[in-house]
C-alpha cells in the first residue's frame, strides 16, 4: 500500500480548537501529516490581515502538535507549489471552502496531479476571526475602576 501523505495548509494565526480538529482528523486519514503555514504576507494578500503571531512562531506551534510530522512555509498563494515540493497525496481543508469558487479551483488543480481534497467540518464557534475580534473588542473597552 502507498504512503499517504497529507497536506494540511492554514494561517494557524492564535491556534485554537479548530485548527487542532483539522490537524487531528488529518492525521487520522494519512501515514505522514506536513502542514502548511501560511506566510505573514500571503494572509495579508488573501485575508487582508496580516496575523497576530509572526510566521516562525506559528511554524513553532504547528510543528509541536503530536499530529504534525514536518511544517513548510506557504509562501504563495497557489497550492500547487507546495505540492511540487512536497508531493503529497492528500490535501486537507474545512468544509468552508466546499462549494466555493477557490474550493472548486482547488479540486480542479489537484485532479491533475492526482491528490485527493478532503474536507472536515468547520468549527463554527471558534475561529482565528473571532477570537481576533474578541481582542479587539477588549482593547477598546475602557479599563474597570477597583471598588474598595
Amino acid at each position: 500500500m502507498p504512503v499517504r501523505i497529507g497536506y494540511a495548509p492554514g494561517a494557524y494565526d492564535l491556534f485554537h480548537v479548530g485548527h487542532l480538529n483539522i490537524l487531528r482528523h488529518a492525521r487520522e486519514r494519512c501515514d505522514y501529516l506536513i502542514a502548511g503555514v501560511v506566510s505573514d504576507e500571503m494572509c495579508e494578500l488573501t485575508k487582508g490581515v496580516r496575523p497576530v503571531i509572526p510566521l516562525a512562531e506559528r511554524l513553532e506551534v504547528v510543528r509541536s502538535v503530536r499530529y504534525v510530522d514536518d511544517v513548510y512555509a506557504e509562501t504563495t498563494t497557489e497550492k500547487l507549489d507546495a505540492w511540487q515540493d512536497l508531493h503529497f497525496t492528500h490535501i486537507f481543508k474545512g468544509d468552508d471552502w466546499s462549494g466555493t469558487p477557490k474550493g472548486d479551483k482547488l479540486e480542479r488543480d489537484f485532479a491533475g496531479v492526482g491528490v485527493e481534497v478532503v474536507y472536515f467540518p468547520y468549527t463554527i464557534h471558534t475561529s482565528s476571526t473571532v477570537l481576533r475580534r474578541a481582542l479587539q473588542a477588549i482593547s477598546a473597552d475602557p479599563p474597570m475602576e477597583a471598588t474598595s
